[in-house]
């Protein structure tokens, strides 16, 4: 009804302003979207948002983003009412971060993704958690033929160096083996490539 539609355009303009690097349309495409997944979600949250399972099955099919521990973390980080739901504003917020953020918003939204327990640091055993989980490339009883293996060696000796720095960081800046993010902010800045170090959190540039 009338109401409804003054509801969503009232909604629109707000998140327009909140979410600043989406345009009206794309706020309305988004918010639109936003009501298709919800038709798909469970009814427990009594259409206020979708749940979980629904966030990983879109980002999956619209980013190429697959791996299941990364997306739960991308799911906290974009649940910030910490309810097991995403709502219209987290929804349309987070996607700004995500899609356009800046190096600033990009390197909390990561931070907050390594942070498991949530406890502003980023400790040696959540490193090894991400990194483990990164590394794993494919099912063992999917030979890949002679070059990507070759690839793949290269890519990997190259990633472990990177990592490599990163723990050096890590001493060099605490001693304790946590890592901070003014600790990480510094590494982002002298070496953009260390935004995504513990696994793939973004979207690709595509």
């Amino acid at each position: 009804g009338a109401m409804n539609k003054k509801g969503v355009k009232l909604l629109v303009d707000s998140l327009t302003r909140s979410a600043k690097h989406f345009n009206k349309s794309e706020v309305e495409c988004l918010v639109s979207l936003f009501d298709t997944l919800v038709a798909r979600a469970s009814s427990q949250f009594a259409g206020a948002g979708f749940d979980r399972t629904v966030f990983r099955d879109t980002l999956h099919s619209a980013f190429g983003m697959t791996d299941d521990v990364v997306l739960d973390r991308v799911f906290s980080t974009f649940d910030k009412g910490n309810n097991g739901c995403i709502t219209v504003v987290e929804w349309v917020e987070g996607l700004a971060v995500l899609l356009r953020g800046t190096l600033e918003e990009k390197m909390k939204y990561c931070f907050a993704v390594y942070d498991l327990n949530g406890d502003g640091y980023i400790s040696r055993d959540e490193m090894f958690q991400m990194l483990k989980n990164s590394l794993l490339i494919q099912p063992a009883d999917e030979e890949p033929d002679e070059g990507v293996k070759d690839l793949v060696d290269l890519v990997l000796k190259k990633m472990a160096s990177t990592y490599l720095f990163v723990l050096f960081l890590l001493q060099d800046y605490d001693h304790d083996g946590k890592l901070s993010f003014a600790d990480f902010e510094k590494a982002v800045r002298e070496e953009k490539l260390l935004l995504e170090v513990f696994g793939p959190c973004l979207p690709d540039i595509k």
